[in-house]
């Protein structure tokens, strides 16, 4: 299966038809299409809909995604990923999907920063309000894994597993890129793959500590590294 993976789209309301040239690229290009985040720029049922009408113009392969923070800017996430799935992408958050024997898992992610820097719940009942957000994403990663059965698995994310796909980026900002706690489950059940957005000024691959290898697949990122192929394309 050749996968191609993006995110950070960042569909606005004006942005109706600009997707269409990168859509069809990936159409001729993979069998599955995978999106890890940050569909819209405002989070906005209307972009929502305009994105799914391009991609219903453009992409007739099967498409897998993950919400990313924008996407629940409005308020409107819920209404956003029923549009979506309306046109018959698979959504994930902390489920899974099968495509031609292929497994998927997904959630938005979180964040909180990364090793023993990472934000731990003490303090003020806000901080640990933060910190449960994350640990509540990596147990649904989690439990999503334990259900797969397929030999290869695809995990997919908005935020960062790993410190070494945001590097680039201000290092005042990392814990708001991603969360460690979302690397814990992913050795443990033998991933094939980890994809992310999110970082639009990262690197585009790291590995985690049980060399699982990571894919930031931020748009702006793509179009800066490879502007005649700004997506990511795996082999699996």
């Amino acid at each position: 299966m050749r996968i191609a993976a993006t995110a950070d789209l960042h569909f606005g309301k004006s942005s109706g038809g600009t997707l269409q040239a990168l859509l069809s690229q990936i159409a001729t290009a993979a069998d599955v299409l995978v999106i890890a985040g940050d569909i819209t720029d405002y989070g906005t049922a209307d972009e929502g809909r305009a994105f799914a009408k391009d991609l219903a113009a453009s992409i007739r392969i099967p498409v897998v995604a993950v919400l990313g923070n924008h996407d629940f800017e409005a308020g409107a996430e819920r209404e956003i990923h029923q549009i979506l799935v309306d046109q018959g992408v698979h959504v994930l958050d902390g489920d899974t999907c099968e495509v031609q024997g292929v497994g998927f898992a997904g959630v938005k992610g979180f964040a909180g920063g990364f090793g023993r820097r990472a934000l731990g719940p003490w303090g003020e009942p806000i901080i640990k309000q933060f910190v449960h957000e994350a640990v509540n994403e990596a147990l649904k990663l989690e439990s999503a894994l334990a259900r797969l059965r397929t030999d290869k698995k695809i995990v997919l994310l908005h935020y960062a597993p790993i410190e070494a796909t945001v590097e680039g980026e201000p290092r005042e900002i990392y814990p708001y890129l991603g969360c460690s706690r979302l690397e814990e489950p992913l050795g443990r059940y033998s991933v094939t793959a980890v994809i992310h957005g999110h970082a639009h000024n990262g690197v585009p691959e790291g590995r985690t500590s049980t060399d699982v290898p990571v894919y930031n697949v931020a748009l702006p990122l793509m179009r800066k590294l490879t502007p005649q192929q700004p997506f990511r394309i795996l082999d699996v």
